[in-house]
């Protein structure tokens, strides 16, 4: 795969795992968390053991697919059979791969019960167990499906969480799943290989916000460019609306259909399309290197989610833009955002003058944004790590 220099966090979780320990792992979006624990898993596996020996849980089937294609890549020379398990697709594929045997499963909670149920898929053998973007898989929305499925591993297994946001609560919630575990977060040290993002908040009237986002996408910028909305129904409607426009772009919502999701992913990933508009089902774990800017058109709910979806840019490496658009609605919910983040973002008009921490208000026109870098203070990853 041409890597020959491990990131600092498959510095630290590579040789914890090889030793057998269970691990929790915090680190920014794109540090390379996969094969960070895809290492050590391929090496615990006996090819002659047609059993499932590992499992590795995912909140979303874009992400499971994007885990699995690593896997395959590790897995094809070493004898190791992979199988992928998320909804949307037929289970008859899907239960004759378990039968071959499949030593490695990756899949996303709901179909992973679906094949427990149905007894296509056994787990009383699973050494190994990854729960990725733990933060989400352990939240309350995932939670009562994991832990149905934890319950049907033994208790012997190893198990890591890897994520870029730990909550407090996840260290004491894994305390539950996991045995005196090597925690391993972000250190200031590695601030020289974080995300190179440059953050902006733009104070609009929420009526003037898609004049605003027509201006954005207008502007010549390196990269492609993902516009986050919060729901399926908002997502597919400015989606819609951006095309009346002229706009080439991809929409990617909870209520495609997996072909759907599938073909709107690859239109934007092979660079068919330069604009991706989709709801936080993009936020997590998608890795696509070309992605230049984020427009956060509708505020995310949490810090956490804000975290994610900014991560999404400025990977590997390479820099990019994070814009947030924010009506006089969203301020007290922004602030709590910022409060969370421990930090302020710099905030400009929607004519690109900025705004002194003193007078945050909404902005009081809607005029073209310039193009003004100097305006733009970098904020630190230091302290939000993605």
């Amino acid at each position: 795969m041409q890597i020959d220099t491990p990131t600092p966090i498959q510095e630290r979780s590579i040789p914890a795992l090889l030793e057998g320990r269970d691990v929790i792992a915090q680190a920014m979006t794109g540090s390379g968390k996969t094969l960070a624990f895809a290492l050590p898993m391929i090496e615990a596996m006996d090819p002659g053991d047609r059993a499932t020996q590992a499992l590795i849980l995912t909140p979303t089937r874009e992400l499971a697919k994007q885990v699995g294609d690593v896997l395959a890549d590790l897995a094809k020379d070493a004898r190791i059979r992979t199988s992928l398990l998320y909804g949307g697709r037929p289970y008859g594929p899907q239960e004759r791969e378990l039968a071959a045997g499949a030593h490695i499963v990756i899949g996303t909670p709901g179909r992973v019960l679906d094949h427990l149920q149905r007894r296509s898929l056994r787990l009383e053998r699973v050494r190994f167990l990854v729960l990725d973007e733990a933060d989400e898989m352990l939240d309350r929305g995932f939670a009562p499906d994991v832990e149905r499925i934890l319950a049907k591993t033994p208790s012997s297994r190893q198990t890591g969480l890897f994520s870029a946001t730990t909550p407090p609560w996840i260290e004491k919630i894994a305390a539950k799943h996991l045995r005196d575990p090597e925690i391993i977060k972000s250190h200031d040290d590695e601030e020289a290989s974080e995300p190179d993002i440059d953050h902006v908040v733009m104070e609009v009237y929420k009526e003037d916000k898609f004049q605003v986002l027509l201006r954005l996408l207008r502007e010549a910028t390196e990269g492609t460019t993902l516009v986050f909305g919060r729901t399926k129904h908002g997502v597919r409607n400015l989606g819609r609306r951006l095309e009346t426009m002229g706009f080439k772009l991809a929409v990617l919502q909870g209520n495609l259909t997996q072909e759907q999701r599938d073909r709107a992913l690859k239109r934007f990933r092979d660079g068919h399309v330069p604009i991706l508009v989709a709801t936080n089902v993009a936020a997590r774990g998608l890795d696509i290197l070309h992605i230049g800017r984020v427009i956060n058109y509708e505020i995310p709910e949490t810090h956490e989610l804000f975290t994610h979806r900014v991560g999404r840019t400025g990977r590997m490496g390479r820099s990019g833009t994070a814009i947030t658009l924010v009506a006089a609605t969203d301020l007290a919910k922004w602030q709590a955002i910022e409060k969370g983040l421990g930090v302020r973002l710099p905030r400009v008009s929607s004519n690109g003058t900025a705004i002194p921490a003193a007078q945050d208000r909404a902005a009081t026109a809607a005029k073209p944004m310039r193009s003004a870098p100097s305006r733009r203070r970098r904020w630190s990853r230091r302290r939000a790590v993605a």
